[in-house]
């Protein structure tokens, strides 16, 4: 904000009857409250500028693979099996990540998108809800 523009909302904030004004942009924070006691220069010092936010690197937005039925979920086929996959591996549009039991039904749980997995959401033997989150997958780190 320009002081130009500052000293316009300062005389405005006078000239009215309002104890307190604040005035917020993407750049700036500004509040005014009126010090009946010290008079308009009171008010004045209390005014705070904010500095211009600093450039930041937008975080990175993870896809969810997600439960696609209420069940228990799995890492591997059998028990007995290593998982079929984990934290850091690599997947494909359509490559099984998973599978979820309901009723002694077994239904895989395939990716919908090509990346990398950085959080395996569940544990193994975990209920899991429809639609929960189950890992979340990099898809701007592809092999």
């Amino acid at each position: 904000m320009e002081i130009k523009e500052l000293k316009k909302f300062l005389a405005s904030f006078k000239d009215s009857d309002l104890e307190e004004l604040r005035l917020e942009s993407d750049e700036s924070k500004i509040f005014f409250k009126r010090d009946v006691s010290a008079g308009l220069e009171a008010v004045a010092a209390k005014v705070a500028v904010q500095e211009p936010k600093k450039e930041t690197k937008p975080e990175k937005k993870y896809e969810p693979l997600r439960s696609t039925m209420v069940g228990t979920f799995f890492h591997a086929e059998k028990a007995d099996h290593p998982p079929i996959v984990m934290e850091g591996n690599h997947v494909t549009i359509g490559q099984k990540v998973g599978v979820i039991e309901a009723m002694k039904v077994q239904k895989s749980v395939e990716s919908h998108v090509q990346g990398k997995i950085v959080k395996a959401l569940v544990k193994n033997g975990q209920p899991v809800e429809y639609g929960q989150e189950l890992f979340l997958v990099d898809t701007q780190d592809v092999k």
